[in-house]
């Protein structure tokens, strides 16, 4: 097929549940590509020979290999060519923010729409479970040698993946009662079906990993009692779950107002929580969308999003905030909380303020200002602000570790070795809340260098690595 011909193909679009219909359960929204759809969209990759998608990938997965893979229906080695790079093709497939990443460097993507990467990573994975396809790979035998890691996210996953593939006994400390980390109680079920990270789990168990649920390090063992037990090295991958506050008046001891990180987890976790028929959400990020469109589904009529700058600045994938809307939730934008009003100790309303865009901040996107005597107040029974979160520090009990402003953990940039030699961190608890993606590729960043460390070797010898990092 001619470039020319590959251009005149149109983006192919996956089907989703109706709007009306979803807002009443947690069934997966967007489903996979067909085959002849995968095909047609893969005919669209113009297979560059200079490919930026890969320069905007995290993990480095060769983008335009696995894509001409497929497309000459060679599905089974197309999935394996992800797996040279990903651990969890089937997370990141569904969950990254594409846009952002593989498909907002895509040359097409210029001249109108990028092809559609992660649904055609998403039909790899499909396909692999469709045809009952084994999606692990064999294991070394064991070399007797311990590590341990604190934490069941992404990176935690990944750091056990890539070192019990090798040989080494893991065992996963997991403080809540369910596996996964944030992609378990940070993820709602319509983004990320729970066999997705139950195959995960199935995958780990497979390589003899062993994993400990509802075990806090730090207070029901401490990282000190894991290297007299005989772990040779930690790596700490307890994500960013602690909520940041608004910091107003009223925040704190209302009732009715709740965070959004643990208004998810409660709800994940299969708590029954009642927040009101009118609820307010703060925030443009993801997070805050999980919470909008989670609390439609549990029962509340009238959701608001209150955002301090316009919607071509918010961080939120551009595919939920059109789910968002479809499923009939309101964003009032240049408007930010100022103060929670209370009744008898309970929420009654929102006072707001209007803002405007001034100069560009360090980010890079317009500062918002408030807009004097602009103030506005919404009814609503709930408030749950979603502006972003901090690392809980359980862990670091008994440790002195180096930590940055932000309360990140300080490691090298190129290995991830914390302040302590035998202990190295990766993910949120390093970057803040960042992609899956990111997190994964720092858990395999993470591993390589604890195997180095383990084997006496130079951390740094040989390695061209750059680590994403965030300069807060």
């Amino acid at each position: 097929m001619k470039p020319k011909e590959r251009m005149a193909i149109p983006r192919q679009q996956p089907q989703e549940l109706n709007p009306a219909e979803r807002i009443n359960n947690f069934k997966e929204v967007t489903s996979g590509l067909p085959e002849e759809q995968a095909l047609l969209e893969a005919n669209r990759c113009l297979q560059c020979k200079k490919p930026h998608c890969i320069d905007g990938c995290p993990i480095r997965n060769d983008i335009p290999s696995f894509i001409r893979l497929l497309r000459e229906k060679k599905f089974e080695e197309a999935y394996w060519k992800v797996r040279e790079t990903s651990t969890m093709p089937s997370v990141c497939s569904r969950v990254c923010p594409h846009e952002f990443q593989c498909e907002g460097r895509c040359i097409r993507g210029k001249k109108g729409d990028p092809v559609a990467i992660g649904m055609l990573e998403r039909y790899l994975t499909d396909w692999m479970v469709a045809n009952g396809r084994t999606m692990t790979r064999d294991c070394s035998l064991s070399n007797d040698r311990k590590v341990a890691i604190v934490g069941a996210g992404p990176a935690g996953m990944t750091v056990a993946h890539v070192l019990a593939y090798q040989g080494y006994q893991c065992t996963i400390f997991e403080a809540l009662p369910v596996f996964g980390g944030m992609l378990a109680v940070g993820i709602p079920h319509y983004r990320l079906p729970r066999d997705i990270i139950g195959a995960e789990l199935a995958a780990l168990k497979h390589c003899g990993v062993n994993i400990q649920l509802g075990v806090t390090i730090g207070r029901d063992k401490s990282i000190q009692q894991l290297k007299d037990e005989g772990f040779l090295s930690v790596f700490i991958g307890v994500g960013a779950h602690e909520s940041r506050k608004l910091g107003i008046e009223g925040e704190d001891g209302t009732e009715g107002v709740l965070h959004g990180v643990d208004y998810l987890r409660r709800v994940l976790t299969g708590e029954d929580i009642s927040i009101g028929s009118k609820v307010v959400v703060v925030g443009g990020g993801n997070v805050a969308i999980d919470v909008a469109r989670t609390a439609l589904r549990t029962g509340s009529d009238e959701v608001f999003i209150l955002y301090r700058r316009t919607k071509n600045e918010m961080p939120a994938s551009s595919v939920e905030i059109h789910h968002l809307e479809e499923e009939g939730v309101k964003i009032e934008f240049l408007a930010a909380p100022v103060k929670i009003h209370a009744e008898n100790g309970k929420l009654s309303g929102v006072e707001c303020i209007r803002m405007e865009l001034g100069e560009p901040d360090d980010s890079g996107r317009r500062r918002p200002v408030p807009k004097q005597g602009s103030n506005f107040i919404i009814d609503a029974d709930s408030i749950i602000p979603a502006i972003s979160q901090k690392v809980n520090h359980d862990a670091d009990a008994g440790i002195d570790f180096q930590t940055e402003s932000w309360g990140t953990y300080t490691v090298n940039s190129r290995t991830l070795q914390t302040s302590v030699e035998w202990i190295f961190a990766g993910g949120d608890d390093v970057l803040g809340p960042q992609t899956v993606a990111k997190a994964v590729y720092q858990g395999k960043v993470a591993a390589e260098s604890m195997i180095r460390y383990m084997e006496g070797k130079d951390l740094e010898e040989g390695r061209d690595l750059t680590c994403y990092m965030v300069d807060w």
